[in-house]
């Protein structure tokens, strides 16, 4: 099949602002230069009948585009399905394939043209300002920066893992470390998280200033600097005046921590130590490599010194706070005797209802956390949608703050009630339909009624834009008794053997799992029907 683009003529472009790349390196571009384009295929080579296959149209961002879908077949876009007469944005490196299966079709990935003017209405239109490229660049490596940090009193901006290096060097070599753009003295280095948003929507305007894969995991593995950090100098500054003995008695106590003054633990602060910030307290603790004694809370990355000071034996004083332990400790030892105000998006009507059944059940709170903890551990639940950092290092024996503890409990509170059949609901909840947009919804925050009469503990069906998604379902794997939510593959509309494809990938990568149950009972019996002829043992006690 030969693809030719013709365009419609409807405001014209000076310039190529997009392309269509074949996966097929034997046939040529299909240039996009109008700012609607309409996609028409040859079925023979020698006919001059083309038939329409598909309209791109320029989004206002100047980055994206919305296809719509103008053949008689379905069409997939980065594994959506998309009908005939349905539209969806597409993004640079999208892939398209006009047809409804990716094997015996000829695949496209959508390319955005990099532009100056793209890049600069981009960030006009996100985040309302307008920046020269040239200023977003780390001056070490001369990249857009990755994973910014500021420092602090000139506040130039560097890479985590550029400036972390330099760091490190400037600490070996010289009693002060000095900004690596204008030499002044840095005092105060933090992670930018503002001009972090600005950096990912340059990449995203312009993919030709992305690093590759191997550049941007070398620089994470070099950074060290995870919170707000205190570097201290090992020069004081000139006085016009001569000290005072109130300059001295001052100097005596002005210490950013405890060991830098005295010895505990076998360790003490000297000229190069960097110091954390306490989150909760404010005090100052040194960042420390050498030990085991978490500094910063895994679910934020913020840092707290409970735990540090804890294992040193100090106490809280007048001069240097410690904050208590209970602010940052395991999961383990948390506990919990109320639902969070956060729990299910802060609806109250499926907070009543969580607590009811709970109470129904015969239950506590701490119960069931504790119990889904446990799922948690044994990695039974998927942790897609947990809302913390690295989520897939968190276990029963993390440390992570109260916030974070907040938030892990509207993840599993979540997972307990899709978990709970409809006959241990209490009645007035059990008789309620699922909202279209699920816990994505944002009806419910502004009406008590909706929030009320739907069920918003669910997925949605819908996405923002009203199109029904048809093209996932959970299916639920059960090994030794116990139920694993944890595995999604894709719904009809797909050819069956793509289906048995995904689900074996599955089973390949977790072989002690097999298929107990799925939501949907017809897409079962279809499996089950294709399996049957393939791993009859599967299905032998089904």
């Amino acid at each position: 099949m030969v693809e030719v683009g013709e365009g419609s003529g409807s405001k014209p472009s000076e310039e190529i602002w997009a392309k269509l790349v074949p996966l097929d390196s034997r046939y040529s571009d299909i240039e996009i230069s109008s700012d609607e384009f309409i996609i028409c295929s040859e079925i023979r080579s020698s006919s001059i009948e083309k038939h329409d296959w598909c309209k791109i149209s320029r989004n206002s961002d100047l980055c994206s585009a919305t296809m719509l879908n103008k053949s008689s077949n379905t069409v997939l876009v980065d594994e959506a399905v998309v009908q005939n007469g349905d539209d969806i944005v597409i993004k640079c490196g999208s892939k398209i394939f006009p047809g409804p299966d990716t094997e015996g079709y000829l695949g496209y990935r959508f390319e955005v043209m990099p532009s100056q003017e793209i890049c600069n209405k981009q960030l006009i239109k996100v985040n309302k300002i307008s920046v020269d490229i040239e200023h977003a660049k780390c001056s070490i490596c001369l990249n857009i920066w990755h994973d910014v940090v500021t420092v602090a009193p000139c506040l130039h901006n560097f890479c985590n893992g550029c400036f972390s290096e330099w760091l490190k060097r400037s600490q070996e070599k010289h009693s002060s470390v000095l900004c690596p753009q204008c030499r002044a003295v840095v005092q105060f280095v933090g992670r930018n998280h503002f001009l972090r948003n600005i950096e990912e929507d340059i990449l995203e305007a312009d993919s030709s200033l992305k690093r590759s894969d191997e550049e941007v995991a070398l620089l994470d593995s070099y950074a060290l600097i995870q919170s707000n950090l205190v570097v201290r100098s090992g020069k004081k500054l000139r006085r016009k005046r001569a000290y005072s003995p109130l300059d001295e008695e001052s100097d005596g106590i002005d210490l950013p921590c405890p060991q830098c003054g005295t010895e505990l633990g076998g360790f003490h602060c000297n000229q190069n130590t960097i110091h954390l910030q306490c989150h909760a307290c404010g005090g100052m603790m040194p960042s420390r490599t050498d030990i085991s004694v978490p500094q910063h809370c895994v679910g934020c990355d913020r840092a707290f010194c409970g735990s540090y000071w804890q294992a040193q034996r100090l106490t809280r004083s007048d001069f240097h706070p410690v904050c208590s332990r209970e602010t940052f400790k395991p999961i383990s030892d948390h506990t919990i005797s109320r639902i969070p105000d956060a729990v299910h998006d802060k609806n109250r009507h499926e907070q009543d209802i969580t607590q009811r059944c709970i109470i129904q059940m015969g239950r506590t709170l701490q119960d069931v956390i504790s119990e889904w903890i446990a799922k948690l551990n044994n990695r039974e639940i998927d942790r897609t949608r947990m809302p913390l950092n690295h989520a897939e290092m968190i276990t029963s024996g993390t440390h992570v703050c109260n916030d974070c503890y907040d938030k892990l409990v509207s993840f599993l509170l979540y997972w307990f009630r899709i978990s709970v059949p409809k006959y241990l609901l209490p009645p007035d909840a059990s008789k309620r339909e699922d909202c279209w947009y699920g816990y994505s919804c944002r009806t419910q925050h502004h009406s008590d009624e909706h929030a009320r009469r739907r069920n918003h503990v669910c997925r949605p069906t819908r996405d923002f834009r009203g199109i029904q998604m048809q093209n996932q379902v959970r299916i639920g794997l059960r090994c030794h008794g116990k139920d694993y939510l944890c595995v999604q593959v894709l719904k009809a509309k797909y050819k069956l053997r793509q289906l048995v494809f995904k689900l074996g990938m599955v089973l390949q990568f977790e072989p002690s799992l097999t298929p107990g149950f799925l939501t949907s009972q017809a897409l079962f019996l279809l499996l089950k029907r294709a399996l049957t002829q393939i791993w009859p043992w599967w299905f032998r006690n089904y």
